[in-house]
Parts: structure tokens; C-alpha cells; sequence
């Protein structure tokens, strides 16, 4: 009888042993979920070996910005506060919700590193951080990075110890100092006003730690040869030998397999690979090969997951092509802003949903405006077939001011090189409304907008520079305007003449914004690249124009007027043969700025479908 007793119990500890192997895994996967922003930040250059750090970290104000000197990087005994990262803590999803100034601002919290990532490699990743970033483990530096938009990692390894780690950030932040690119941040204590908007301070974007092996790739720049059918690959290789075998491997949307090939590689020199039935990617098509990367040298492999888009965009005179077909862009302006995270999207789905939102409006793209968009909206835009416009954030610099203009340079090179193998990118504008500054020091004005377009040239000379979005350029592709007129008549009027074979009578400024500093007209591809911007909420309507001496700031006519103004504006533009484009402003509110399609909770404003037949109508350029 004890026998057949103990022969009954085994199937039970047979189930507690498999409860005690299974129970933490479903732990780590519920904990992993239950984080904000779970997803995979960087799903174009992604490795299997990663942990998210999103969630509560613990939290400090450095209001003295003595920090420092107190040791806080190896004693975050005086952190007294919480936060959610990846939130600001200006946001409410941060938990903080502090709104006025802070120069310095301290997180910690504790890593434990799997046992299976003790060889090779680790790295910590920061999607953002604004703006001079300074990170320690264990109380030793493990680097600095100055820049408040742009993504940086730094090597961790040996300063890791086994079992619990220390992991401590400082963010210092001064968007009053005219040195470092603020975009539309608020210089003043009233927070939000006029076009400028609630402040980020500190980590903004996704936290994550990777293990890779010694020798591994760090990025491979991928150029798309439509009209060849095939793709140009540039590794560059960290801790390089010549023994090394890069195997890339090209798969369909459907998952079959298009091409496989194995090549010795050298750091910094591209190779070429033939697609079979090449297929390009389009806004009607948005088609994306999966390609996986894997570097092998001594027995060690490093495999990447990557994706890319067969497309090509050009410029023949005053036309811009997409796969050699003319395109007219219908874009919208979009300030990535959100009520709840700011800055940052409360969820990949909103990112997601954002983009549908314009879609749904009829947009073909949007001009990402003086914000460095999140890796996984460009993911989104590829996925969808939605043409974008890369921008740096640029406002808040002086052009007086050296410093400046190495942080201007330094990030914008940061963001180009992290986003450029994004085929829904299709120009690239480093500047924007620089009148002002040309007014004030026009030499320097000049030099600064000639070097960033040859930076950008040099960096990516696939895709058209728009150097200074509106009103004043010096080197461009494009040529952008800016024209918030709401009177039809002298809107039309404006343009009438437009004509690349006669370009001095082109429209380039109003009087007020520099246009005898500009460079003349020569026949590029011409947009408008803001227009409309017209006020209206539904509780405002009828009303005086501007919220009768609210707050609230937008442009222009009341409720009843406003979607046949948009349509008459609108048709002025798709119904000239000789512009290639515009932009609209915008696609949300953003607080007190209420000139949105959408409100700034992302509700509908307007009949959705008579805009989609207004900015969806055919364009005479593309005739």
C-alpha cells in the first residue's frame, strides 16, 4: 500500500517540477508585458539578446546641479521619488507631472544579466535622452552623450559584476542656453503658448539592454537600386578579421525564400545583391523583404533581423519622381506630440494609429515637424506605405553661437545615419523658418545651411535636401514655401505665375520673412510645404478668428467656413502643373494649438471623407 501510494504521487511531482521550470518564464513574459512600450525599439537592426528597461526606475530633481559633487552616481540613496521610463517627467504618464524647469534630473535602477549573455558583449541602448547624458554601472562612467533627440548605446561589459548591478543616469537640460536643438520645447515658465509646447527633460524613449558577440556588425547601411533590381550593402563590423562570411538571407513579405548569398566581407566596403522578380515598394504597395544578416568569424555567429524597400525617389526638373513615376506629396504636418507622453507615444499603436489617421484624411505622407520621430513610427510608415519627410529639430539655436552649430551637426549626422535605410523617407530637411537668424547674421545663416545641406549630401546623396523648410534657402533640391494666407483670391493670385522656364516670377517670401536673403527661384521642384493652418473647435464655432482672445492659436475663419476653405486652398495647389506638393498644417491639435484635423485626443474634427476626396484629389503634376 505505501508503495502504490508513492507511485500515485509522482505524476504530481512530475507537474511540480515542470509548474517550478514553466512559473518564471510565465513571470518574465508578464512582467515584460506589463512595461510601457514592450515593443522592440529598433525592429529594423533587431538581435534575439535584449531586455527592455522600461518601467519604474528610481527618480531625483538636481535643481543645484550637485549631484555630482554628492556622489549621487555611486549613492542613489537620496532618490526619493519614482518614475515611469520611458515617460518624461513633465508627462502624466510619467508619474511626475513637474512642468517648470530642470536642469538636471537623476534615475537609478538595479540589472541582473542572464548567465547566457556572460560572453561577448553588452551594451545598453537609449532611444533619447535630452539633452547631456551621462551613465554609470557600479558607480564607474560608462559614457556621455551629448544630444536630446537622437539614439546612442555605449559598451557596459566590463564594468558589470555578477548578480545585482547599479545603474545610474544624469540628464542635464537647458533649452534656454540658444545652444542645443529644443524644436518646439517652451523656453519660458508658462510652459505651453503661441506655437511652442510643454518641455522634455531626461529619458524620453525606450531604455534596453544587448548582448552580441565580440565581433559583430554595428549597422549595414542598405541602398535600394530600383531600376537594377538589386540592393547595395555596406557592413561596418566591430572588431573585424579577415576570416569573416556574411551570409545574407532575402525572404518575401509571404516569408519564402528570394535570395541567399555568402560573401567574405571587409569593414566599410559594400557588396551588391540581385533580387530575383525584383518588387518595388510603393505607397499602393508598401512591399518589404525580411533579410537577415549573419556574421561568422571563429565559430561565432551575430544574426541581425533587418528589413528593407526596393525604391527609388528622384528629381527631373521641377518634378519629383517615386519608381520614375512623378508624384504629387500630400502631406500633413505632424508634430508627434500626445496629451498623456508628450513627446513620446503612449503606445506603438498610437504611433500606428497615427499614420492611419492621416491615411484616412487622405495624406500620402507627412512632414515630420522639428521632432526626431521614434524608430518604430518609420517602422509603421514602411509597413503602410507612407511617405515622410525626415527633420532635426532645430529651434532654439543660435546660429551666433559655435556650440550650437557642433550640436546641430552632430545630431543631425546621428539621426541620418540611424534612420537612412527607411524606404517611406524620402527628403531630408536639417532646418526650418530660419529667417530670423539669416536676418540677423546673414553670413553666418548662409554657411550654416550650405554645410548642413553638403553634410547631408554626404551622408545620403539618394535623397532630395530641402535645406531650410520655408520662406529662406541658400543650397536646396526642393524649394519650400510657407503660406498661411486664408484669403482664396490672393492665395490663387500668388501662384498664377508660377513657371520653372520663367523662375524670377516665382513667389519665394513674404517681406517679413528675408526673402532678398534667399537664393532665387531655379526651377526645382516647388511646394508649399505649410499652408491652411485653420482654426476651428467645435466648441469655438462661431466665434471670432483665434479663440476671441483665448489661448487657443490657429489661423483664419470659424467652424462653418472652415472645410470649403480647406477645399478651395487645396484645389489652388493640386491644380497647378507647376507645384509638386504641399503640406498641411496639421494633423492633431497640439495643446493650445488648435488648427488640427484631428483634436489633440485624436477625435474626428471635420467630415473625414470630404477630406479624403479634398487632399486625395488628383494633382495636375502627375497628369
Amino acid at each position: 500500500m505505501k508503495s502504490n501510494q508513492t507511485l500515485s504521487f509522482l505524476p504530481l511531482v512530475k507537474h511540480f517540477l515542470l509548474f517550478l521550470i514553466i512559473f518564471p518564464i510565465i513571470i518574465s513574459t508578464e512582467a515584460q508585458n506589463n512595461i510601457p512600450r514592450p515593443e522592440h525599439p529598433r525592429p529594423q537592426f533587431m538581435r534575439d539578446t535584449w531586455i527592455n528597461l522600461n518601467g519604474q526606475w528610481n527618480f531625483a530633481f538636481d535643481f543645484g546641479k550637485s549631484g555630482i559633487e554628492r556622489g549621487w552616481f555611486s549613492d542613489p540613496s537620496e532618490f526619493d521619488m519614482k518614475i515611469n521610463v520611458p515617460f518624461c517627467p513633465e508627462s502624466s504618464l510619467s508619474g511626475i507631472e513637474y512642468k517648470d524647469f530642470m536642469p538636471a534630473v537623476w534615475y537609478h535602477r538595479t540589472l541582473e544579466i542572464p548567465p547566457t549573455w556572460q560572453d561577448g558583449k553588452i551594451f545598453i541602448h537609449f532611444g533619447a535622452v535630452d539633452f547631456d547624458c551621462r551613465v554609470w554601472v557600479n558607480g564607474e562612467q560608462a559614457g556621455r552623450h551629448y544630444g536630446g533627440n537622437v539614439s546612442f548605446e555605449f559598451d557596459i561589459t566590463e564594468l558589470l559584476q555578477e548578480g545585482i548591478n547599479d545603474l545610474v543616469v544624469l540628464a542635464e537640460d537647458d533649452v534656454r542656453n540658444l545652444e542645443q536643438p529644443a524644436g518646439k520645447q517652451s523656453q519660458t515658465y508658462y510652459n505651453s503658448g503661441c506655437c511652442k509646447y510643454t518641455r522634455t527633460t531626461g529619458i524620453w524613449q525606450t531604455v534596453w539592454l544587448e548582448a552580441r558577440p565580440e565581433k559583430h556588425l554595428k549597422r549595414v547601411r542598405i541602398i535600394p537600386d530600383l531600376d537594377n533590381g538589386l540592393f547595395i550593402l555596406t557592413p561596418e563590423i566591430s572588431g573585424f578579421s579577415n576570416d569573416m562570411e556574411l551570409t545574407t538571407t532575402i525572404t518575401n513579405p509571404q516569408g519564402s525564400l528570394v535570395k541567399s548569398a555568402t560573401t567574405n566581407v571587409t569593414d566599410g566596403v559594400p557588396f551588391e545583391i540581385k533580387l530575383d522578380n525584383p518588387q518595388p515598394w510603393s505607397p499602393e504597395n508598401p512591399y518589404l523583404y525580411t533579410i537577415q544578416f549573419s556574421l561568422k568569424s571563429d565559430g561565432i555567429e551575430d544574426v541581425v533581423s533587418s528589413f528593407a524597400g526596393l525604391r527609388k525617389i528622384h528629381i527631373e526638373g521641377n518634378k519629383v519622381y517615386l519608381n520614375n513615376k512623378p508624384i504629387f506629396q500630400r502631406l500633413v504636418l505632424d508634430q508627434g506630440y500626445y496629451p498623456d507622453g508628450i513627446l513620446t507615444a503612449p503606445t506603438d499603436e498610437a504611433l500606428k494609429k497615427d499614420i492611419e489617421l492621416s491615411m484616412a484624411a487622405g495624406f500620402n505622407g507627412a512632414r515630420l515637424h522639428e521632432k526626431v520621430f521614434e524608430e518604430r513610427f518609420h517602422y509603421w510608415a514602411d509597413q503602410l506605405g507612407y511617405l515622410t519627410w525626415g527633420e532635426l529639430p532645430d529651434w532654439g539655436t543660435s546660429f551666433n553661437i559655435p556650440q550650437a552649430f557642433l550640436n546641430i551637426q552632430n545630431e543631425w549626422r546621428e539621426e541620418i545615419l540611424r534612420d537612412m535605410n527607411h524606404p517611406s523617407i524620402i527628403a531630408w530637411t536639417p532646418t526650418n523658418e530660419t529667417a530670423g537668424r539669416a536676418r540677423r547674421n546673414p553670413e553666418v545663416h548662409a554657411r550654416w545651411l550650405s554645410s548642413l545641406y553638403d553634410q547631408t549630401k554626404n551622408l545620403d546623396p539618394t535623397r532630395p535636401v530641402n535645406d531650410a523648410s520655408g520662406y529662406t534657402h541658400i543650397k536646396t533640391d526642393l524649394f519650400t514655401i510657407h503660406d498661411y494666407d486664408q484669403n482664396l483670391q490672393t492665395f490663387y493670385d500668388r501662384y498664377k505665375e508660377l513657371d520653372p522656364e520663367h523662375p524670377e516670377k516665382a513667389f519665394i517670401g513674404y517681406p517679413g520673412q528675408a526673402p532678398e536673403l534667399s537664393i532665387p527661384y531655379k526651377g526645382q521642384p516647388y511646394i508649399v510645404d505649410e499652408y491652411g493652418g485653420t482654426f476651428w473647435l467645435p466648441e469655438y464655432a462661431g466665434e471670432s478668428e483665434k479663440g476671441n482672445g483665448r489661448s487657443e492659436w490657429g489661423y483664419g475663419k470659424t467652424g462653418e467656413q472652415v472645410e470649403d476653405l480647406v477645399d478651395e486652398l487645396t484645389q489652388v495647389l493640386l491644380n497647378n502643373p507647376n507645384i509638386a506638393g504641399f503640406t498641411y498644417t496639421q494633423l492633431t491639435d497640439v495643446m493650445q494649438e488648435v488648427n488640427g484635423v484631428y483634436t489633440f485626443d485624436r477625435k474626428e474634427k471635420f467630415n473625414t471623407e470630404k477630406l479624403k476626396e479634398i487632399f486625395g484629389a488628383p494633382a495636375a503634376i502627375e497628369k
